[in-house]
């Protein structure tokens, strides 16, 4: 909605823009629907929906939602580069002391993801961008740009651990200050757990895909932070190659986490979503009075928000304004039933009647081929 103009069957217009009033029939927050073709209230169930999830459809609050989900994001990120770069520079103090490559290994993976937030800030600021005639869209998609800065990141992260292991397998050396290493170790497990926890929790519940892989990356960097407790405990009984060949697992580790990760950005740039909102969204337009089928249904992320493009064949008798309001219906379903949901396009399509010529055949020679 935000300033969109949505056409539903017949040619009527649903319009949803900033300051814009939206009547029809009952209220809701400041808007008024009138739900089913005919002006029915809407049924028991639908009240119950309403009584127990306050909500509201008007531009404004949805842009509020928006911002306040940046907002959380950006907290999230600069309590975490503030927590982690702490726990790295205590790392880096005992690197210079001790020599450890498994500690280095493990302080440049968590130096490299404290900066992580740097690029993931700009993505979150860009968001906050009201869409414009170029990007009609608006700067969503700035998270997945950072997503792939993130996965670069942790690709030259493991290059560097494995080139620094390497090295020391073939010229060994004897760790100093053993005690140190391995309470730089524990230090670096608690901060970088306590990020992933974090991070994880607001990625989620605001629906940002690259904070979540970011805080799944600092989760291993904790497993790998007590992998270096190994390094020193071999080191303790003298045998010099168990800090380089820690720091060989932990560079396997940083690979998995880099798999992971660019997994999940993948998707993202795919417009992959989980088929479990399509089958939600599905059943709760199926649900819906007036409507008979669904014949398009398509959903994907544009950074931590989801937008809807549905096509729902509706009664061929009805009227442009029944044919409207059945649509409007349909989108207050989805609304409801699809988790960070924030825009629907619905189309209301005729359902065919025999002899009738499909009104879609105009389109016809504009389809790809096959």
């Amino acid at each position: 909605m935000e300033g969109t103009e949505h056409t539903h069957g017949h040619g009527s217009a649903h319009r949803h823009g900033h300051g814009q009033e939206h009547r029809h029939g009952q209220e809701h927050g400041g808007h008024r629907h009138t739900h089913g073709p005919d002006g029915r209230w809407p049924r028991a169930r639908h009240r119950l929906a309403h009584l127990f999830t306050p909500h509201s459809h008007e531009s404004a609050d949805k842009t509020d939602r928006a911002l306040e989900s940046s907002a959380r994001g950006l907290r999230a990120l600069w309590v975490s580069l503030a927590v982690l770069g702490a726990t790295a520079l205590v790392q880096s103090a005992v690197v210079a002391m001790s020599g450890s490559v498994a500690l280095l290994g493990d302080t440049v993976h968590n130096f490299a993801d404290a900066l992580t937030a740097v690029p993931l800030g700009i993505a979150f600021l860009l968001g906050r961008r009201a869409a414009t005639r170029r990007f009609t869209y608006g700067y969503g998609r700035a998270e997945d740009l950072a997503g792939i800065v993130i996965v670069l990141a942790i690709a030259a992260s493991a290059a560097l651990a494995a080139w620094t292991a390497i090295d020391r397998l073939a010229d060994p050396r004897e760790m100093r200050h053993i005690p140190a290493v391995a309470a730089a170790a524990v230090t670096g497990f608690a901060g970088n757990e306590w990020v992933a926890r974090y991070r994880i929790r607001v990625g989620r519940q605001i629906g940002s895909a690259a904070l979540v892989a970011d805080g799944l990356h600092a989760r291993t960097d904790g497993f790998t932070s007590l992998a270096v407790l190994l390094g020193a405990g071999g080191a303790a009984l003298g045998w010099r190659p168990a800090d380089p060949i820690v720091g060989l697992a932990i560079t396997s580790a940083i690979l998995l986490v880099l798999r992971d990760a660019a997994r999940e950005v993948f998707h993202r740039l795919m417009d992959a979503v989980d088929p479990g909102l399509v089958d939600a969204a599905e059943k709760a337009l199926l649900g819906t009075g007036g409507v008979r089928g669904v014949s398009e249904l398509r959903l994907r992320w544009i950074g931590h928000r989801l937008r809807a493009e549905v096509a729902i064949v509706v009664d061929g008798g009805l009227c442009v304004r029944q044919a409207h309001q059945v649509a409007v219906e349909a989108e207050h379903a989805l609304l409801h039933a699809v988790p960070k949901l924030n825009a629907a396009l619905v189309h209301a399509d005729p359902a065919p009647t025999p002899g009738q010529a499909d009104p879609h055949l105009v389109l016809a020679h504009h389809a790809p081929a096959a």
